[in-house]
């Protein structure tokens, strides 16, 4: 395994929360395409296991510390040691269900790591931010596809985890006005499923999955008994909730593609990232019947707080100016989330 130098590469970028599902496939893409990433994670939602394996994919060494961003001091250290080119910030809690539960847990974290960030991005003078955003910050849609003009109104967020990321969003766009100089993107994600095409890293909540494909998978190996359709009665064709899922590969891909504006100092830029289609919850679980070849069993249940009936994306900004679009379809998506779990149907204990 080679160790990666900041001469044989090219910029260090910081990744908070860099073992977690999107993070670590954000890093494998970093590598992949010369830079040096730095994977911060308090593992509080992710395995230490994940970046063994992600070195195990990339044939390199990666820097990674255990740190919680609300460690302010922690995070001084790293930006001491290494000069940070840019941050790729994956670091929040991000269940819907669970904010609605817990909302001062999220507010306290989604928006605490991101003002510690910026702290030391004044105290070190980095200039390149890159925030993972959500497509909860529309809130209720006035409008479908979501494009980015699209209203974003506080009281429409029907969730304390979108109304985090719609802070943090204005805290980002303040920052900019004071630093004019800085470059941050924001990067509206949709759904993102799916897993790495080895099958050896992938989505793996601790305790019972929140979102919809992984809470599947685990039926599907046998780990949950039967998958809750919460809400059969929606305005969509078969009553249940639409979303747009795209492929964590291509989620990871836009995240390099944005990077590339970093270098003609872009100032504040807003992408969606999503294919633009919308499937519902009882087309996804076919989707996983044919990728898994088995029966998903399910039971419907009544509507659950905070959940909206449909949303999709409309990407073309992105395809535009980033010139990136989503490449896997449903089928690739389910596919390689299924390798995934039936290959580590324990995830990666």
């Amino acid at each position: 395994m080679t160790e990666v130098s900041g001469d044989q590469k090219k910029q260090y970028v910081l990744v908070p929360g860099g073992a977690g599902f999107i993070g670590s496939h954000c890093v494998i893409e970093l590598v992949t395409a010369g830079y040096t990433p730095i994977a911060v994670d308090n593992e509080c939602n992710s395995s230490r296991e994940c970046l063994k394996r992600v070195e195990q994919i990339t044939g390199c060494k990666i820097i990674s510390y255990k740190i919680d961003c609300l460690d302010l001091e922690s995070l001084r250290d790293i930006f001491k040691k290494y000069p940070i080119y840019a941050i790729i910030n994956c670091a929040a809690l991000k269940s819907v269900g669970e904010s609605v539960q817990k909302p001062i847990l999220y507010y306290k974290n989604n928006i605490g790591c991101l003002l510690n960030l910026l702290t030391c991005m004044e105290e070190f003078n980095v200039k390149n931010f890159l925030f993972s955003s959500s497509a909860t910050v529309y809130g209720t849609p006035k409008y479908l596809p979501l494009d980015e003009k699209h209203p974003c109104i506080g009281d429409a967020i029907t969730n304390p985890y979108g109304k985090s990321k719609y802070i943090c969003e204005h805290i980002l766009k303040d920052t900019m006005v004071a630093h004019p100089e800085w470059n941050i993107i924001l990067l509206r994600y949709f759904n993102p499923v799916g897993a790495h095409k080895t099958g050896l890293i992938g989505e793996n909540p601790i305790g019972k999955p929140n979102n919809l494909m992984p809470y599947i998978a685990q039926v599907v190996v046998g780990r949950l008994p039967y998958v809750n359709i919460f809400g059969t009665d929606y305005n969509t064709p078969d009553g249940t909730g639409v979303r747009d899922y795209i492929h964590v590969v291509d989620v990871a891909m836009g995240h390099i593609a944005a990077m590339k504006q970093f270098e003609i100092n872009c100032g504040l830029k807003i992408y969606n990232l999503g294919t633009g289609k919308g499937y519902s919850v009882r087309e996804m679980i076919k989707a996983l019947e044919k990728a898994s070849g088995k029966t998903i069993p399910y039971k419907e249940c009544s509507r659950r707080s905070g959940d909206l009936a449909t949303v999709y994306a409309d990407p073309t900004l992105a395809a535009q100016e980033l010139g990136w679009t989503a490449q896997r379809n449903l089928d690739e998506m389910c596919e390689d989330l299924w390798r995934w779990q039936s290959n580590n149907p324990n995830g990666f204990q």
